[in-house]
């Protein structure tokens, strides 16, 4: 999953409230405690209520920000791409080879996820709330993996295959990964797994094929 998503306009929730400084700080305080409520405890155990007691807010505060506990929680998940696309693009900043980047890309993927469990877990919910924002999630996200597979192949860097199915397969293992080593267990060096998923995806599993 070393490419970022773009962000779609049928993604993106409607912000409210005051454009200063001080009332982008009091938002982002009410997001970050929605990170922290729902990627916790889940979405239907989460309430507007608790997030605005975790960000120390009037409840109606939160409303002059966001329409709905549905509205945040797409906000969160159009905030886990701006923050995964960042880290990815400073992680593989100066890599020409599609190989490295796959690479060092993954390993910047599952730090990612060790450092912001929470936010992850939110994109995972929102499969159960609002299903085209998930999907729309992993769609860009894919859409430019796929160009980014097509170029490094028509460069020779990789072998010619179907970039579609590429890109999807290629994110489910990153996914799984993620859930195994990032969420589930947090002491194996990320460096073991990477070198692991790395001669799968550079060498793949036929006989010989390390040779």
């Amino acid at each position: 999953m070393a490419n970022a998503p773009t962000e779609a306009a049928s993604l993106t929730p409607v912000i409210l409230g005051p454009k200063t400084s001080r009332g982008e700080k009091t938002r982002q305080r009410i997001l970050d405690a929605a990170e922290r409520d729902i990627g916790g405890r889940g979405f239907s155990d989460a309430s507007i209520s608790t997030i605005t007691q975790e960000a120390k807010v009037a409840q109606g505060t939160f409303y002059l920000y966001f329409r709905s506990k549905e509205d945040i929680l797409r906000e969160l998940v159009l905030r886990m791409g701006r923050r995964l696309r960042r880290h990815l693009t400073l992680a593989t900043t100066g890599l020409t080879d599609r190989l490295e980047i796959e690479k060092r890309g993954l390993a910047a993927f599952l730090s990612f996820v060790r450092e912001n469990p929470n936010l992850y877990r939110v994109v995972a919910e929102s499969q159960f709330v609002d299903e085209e924002t998930y999907r729309r999630y992993y769609h860009d996200f894919a859409n430019n993996y796929r160009q980014a597979l097509e170029t490094a192949a028509d460069a020779g860097q990789i072998s010619p295959g179907d970039a579609e199915v590429r890109a999807w397969a290629l994110m489910g293992l990153s996914d799984f990964l993620g859930r195994r080593y990032a969420l589930w267990d947090r002491e194996t060096p990320i460096e073991a797994v990477v070198d692991g998923a790395f001669a799968l995806m550079a060498q793949g599993m036929a006989p010989g094929a390390a040779r």
